[in-house]
């Protein structure tokens, strides 16, 4: 009785695991198949990531403004530059096009040369009346052809910038899809089944290259890829750290139970999206392959604790044991802190990331106990390993690598400090050259068709990112007031001066375009009415759109006639530059439009993703700091020493400020995809560093206490684990720069040259600040746990084992 009350946690979990070896594993293939019926679940994301939190003022205002107006995100457009356009052949399979268009139920309007309709005055009955511009019957003439591209681009200034542009001659058309299908998996299935066909098939016909773009065609292509990838992701990595695994243990049976150990974590992590009902977005598509390279490195622990104890006594059941009890503390603690490094995306309140960082760290924490449980029950099962299994325990590499360290350590302590030092200052410069950037098509593949053809449309036509601004008048049918179209004038030639900024679309438009068409469509009346024309001309423009189906003023002014709407688009513009516009705009309109009698706002999808990524800036250092003390307190909890922590704090934070200052110094900007760099690499760098203590402490107890005896014992026991480990990060999140998008290349590599840091300094600065400050350090009371003498329990487990 006496003995089983001194028996520790973790002896108490191996017995339990090692003796019910069949019924754990019976456990785990339910929670396995229970996981994989969750898969039906599983959804993609159709909209972009929203990394502000839902009652932020920007959301707010975005929902109200799409509440009164629609989704703005539903417009595509079809362009093309090529002379023989406005030729019978050409044109004839355009018109076809753009009618097959027009056919199907997806489609809301389509706005097109060859049907474009002008306004025409008709004095009988006070009103304009929409008339084609295209005759029909005449489209088989070059010449009418010809005429009437001369007359698009010369007297049709209501449709420049949106239709056409003048100075280079291009051509498109607008094709706006059912507002309903917009964020639904219907747009996906159009767009790639349908449209894009289309599109094809008058590319055969004609020979004529169609540019293309808008936000529901960038969505889906860009949502297609991030599919395509995660398989290719899941394959490299699982490929990559399998070999590495394979290189270092020269064993097939260690490398497939590895294998297999994180498949399953794979499935756990689809089955755990499918549970919550979360979408598949470009973060958690990184999900299954982060627990590959992360669940591999678990596995080398174990695998190489296993086999350093069997080396050591030879005795199969008391390795087995040992594999749960001398390092299930520490990689507990270290899964614990990588998990930590991921959840602390919750207290960012942004729906994206706080999925993000549940479904990581309960992923990481559900491998954890794979790896723990399954490894020494699959051992038990396996015959004792070979002698050539255990050749890497020697190798020569890895002891020039280790001999190379201990010298270092033992001998150049001060260069070690002072090449630390050095990096510190020279990375702290870099740091402060960091810049910003919120875009949301910076991180897109650059090498597929869709993004080549988003820098078309802005050379072209000034991009296709919307910006939106809405002006409330604050009183009934304030906007048609001829005071209010001339704010509005004046406000839109601030637009048009900005070169990012495209002709902005407004009411506005509208009333000039009805001046032009009373004086009979001369171009030179493109223009406000004066005061004495106002009363006809405008009780013109409001006949035309009486009872019409066509009503040209729904979308850009509400239903009371009390809010215009002024739609701009954006080139692709970094965070910068974005405020210095926002800023311009602002100054506009509050000198223009008094705050008493006019609510301005700007919104827009453009606005809203600039804004998530200042908001995540803003919070980068919150996050960065929780992680930080998350962390610091499993640390105290493990080590029962403040000195520790901060001892342990250094060797991972200098990796950062490396990482930061290489940010700087090469001209990575912060964005969404490289803030998450910090919070994941902390987190996975203070691995090795729990690793180092956890078993310096044993260390110590088995040292009696010597300082350097033990720290050099360490190295030779857990340093050649920490560097296996280390390299199969590296190379597992080096496999992220395989990825078409530009923030998951910068992620895996930025992660993988922290860690790669971070191992040198784990195995370095680590045990030179120990061994410096031993004299403060070594105090039973601060590591020897609490009530269990770990020691004298192994000694009663083994004796129980060789009897």
């Amino acid at each position: 009785m006496k003995k089983k009350l001194k028996v520790g946690f973790w002896e108490f979990i191996a017995r339990i695991v090692l003796k019910n070896r069949l019924f754990i594993l019976g456990v785990i293939l339910l929670m396995t198949v229970f996981l994989a019926l969750q898969w039906k679940n599983i959804r993609f994301s159709f909209t972009e990531a929203n990394l502000l939190p839902d009652n932020n003022i920007i959301n707010t205002e975005y929902n109200a403004f799409l509440e009164k107006f629609g989704e703005e995100g539903n417009l595509i457009v079809v362009g093309v530059k090529d002379d023989v356009f406005f030729t019978p052949k050409a044109f004839a399979a355009w018109d076809k096009l753009m009618a097959d268009f027009k056919s199907n139920k997806e489609v809301d309007l389509v706005v097109s040369v060859s049907d474009l309709k002008k306004l025409q005055k008709n004095d009988s009955i006070q009103s304009f009346e929409l008339v084609p511009f295209v005759d029909q019957k005449k489209i088989t003439s070059p010449e009418y052809l010809k005429s009437i591209q001369k007359d698009l681009f010369q007297n049709m200034p209501f449709y420049e910038g949106l239709l056409f542009n003048k100075k280079n001659g291009t051509i498109r058309s607008a094709i706006y899809l059912d507002k309903k299908i917009v964020n639904t998996p219907h747009r996906k299935d159009y767009i790639l089944n349908d449209f894009i066909p289309k599109i094809e098939a008058f590319e055969k016909e004609t020979g004529i290259d169609l540019r293309v773009s808008g936000m529901p065609y960038i969505r889906t292509l860009n949502a297609k890829s991030i599919t395509d990838e995660i398989s290719l992701f899941i394959g490299a990595s699982l490929l990559i750290t399998s070999l590495i695994f394979f290189f270092f243990f020269r064993s097939f049976r260690a490398t497939l139970i590895s294998i297999v150990i994180v498949i399953v974590g794979v499935m756990w992590t689809f089955g755990l999206l499918g549970l919550f009902h979360y979408e598949i977005t470009v973060l958690t598509a990184l999900v299954p392959s982060l627990v590959i390279v992360i669940g591999i490195p678990n596995c080398i622990f174990l695998t190489n604790k296993y086999q350093q104890e069997y080396s050591s006594h030879g005795n199969k059941a008391r390795a087995l044991q040992r594999v749960i009890t001398k390092v299930g503390t520490a990689t507990l603690m270290t899964n614990l802190t990588t998990a930590a490094g991921f959840a602390t995306f919750v207290i960012t309140n942004s729906e994206l990331l706080k999925e993000f960082g549940i479904i990581s760290s309960l992923s990481i924490i559900s491998l954890f106990f794979l790896c723990l449980i399954v490894i020494p029950i699959y051992y038990s099962y396996q015959p004792v390993p070979k002698a050539k299994h255990l050749e890497h325990l020697s190798r020569n590499y890895t002891r020039v690598f280790m001999s190379w360290i201990e010298k270092t350590v033992k001998y150049n302590r001060r260069y070690v400090y002072l090449v630390a030092i050095f990096l510190f200052l020279i990375s702290s410069i870099g740091a402060f050259k960091i810049k910003t950037s919120g875009s949301l098509i910076e991180d897109m593949p650059k090498n597929t068709g869709f993004y080549k053809d988003i820098l078309f449309f802005e050379k072209e036509f000034e991009g296709i990112m919307p910006l939106e601004i809405t002006i409330d008048t604050k009183r009934k049918k304030g906007v048609m007031k001829l005071s209010t179209l001339r704010k509005m004038d004046d406000f839109q030639k601030t637009i048009e001066e900005i070169p990012e900024l495209s002709k902005p679309i407004s009411i506005l438009n509208l009333v000039k375009y009805s001046k032009q068409a009373y004086y009979n469509g001369n171009p030179e009346y493109y223009d406000l009415p004066s005061s004495q024309e106002q009363s006809f001309i405008l009780s013109y423009a409001k006949n035309a759109t009486k009872n019409s189906k066509n009503n040209l003023m729904k979308s850009y002014v509400d239903s009371t006639g009390q809010v215009a709407r002024i739609t701009t688009f954006m080139r692709d513009i970094g965070t910068g530059n974005m405020a210095k516009i926002e800023t311009k705009l602002w100054d506009k309109a509050n000198k223009i439009f008094p705050k008493d009698r006019y609510k301005v706002v700007m919104t827009g999808k453009a606005l809203v993703f600039e804004k998530g990524t200042k908001y995540l800036l803003d919070n980068l250092v919150s996050s960065l700091l929780f992680a930080v003390l998350l962390i610091s307190l499993l640390m105290i909890f493990m080590f029962r020493s403040f000195k520790m922590v901060v001892i342990s704090l250094i060797p991972n934070l200098l990796p950062l400020m490396i990482t930061a200052g290489l940010m700087g110094y090469f001209g990575i900007p912060l964005k969404p995809s490289t803030i998450l760099v910090f919070s994941i690499a902390f987190g996975l760098s203070v691995d090795d560093t729990i690793h180092f203590l956890a078993q310096y402490r044993q260390e110590l107890t088995r040292n009696n206490w010597k300082i350097k005896k033990s720290v050099f014992a360490t190295l030779k026991e857990a340093g050649i684990s920490m560097f296996y480990t280390s390299v199969v990060l590296f190379a597992g999140f080096s496999v992220f720069m395989l990825s078409d998008f530009g923030g998951t290349v910068a992620l895996g590599g930025l992660v993988a040259i922290t860690l790669a840091f971070g191992m040198l300094s784990n195995l370095m600065l680590l045990p030179c600040l120990v061994l410096t400050l031993n004299k403060s350090l070594a105090n039973k009371q601060e590591f020897i746990e609490p009530k269990i003498d770990v020691l004298s329990n192994m000694e009663e487990e083994d004796e129980n084992l060789d009897k």
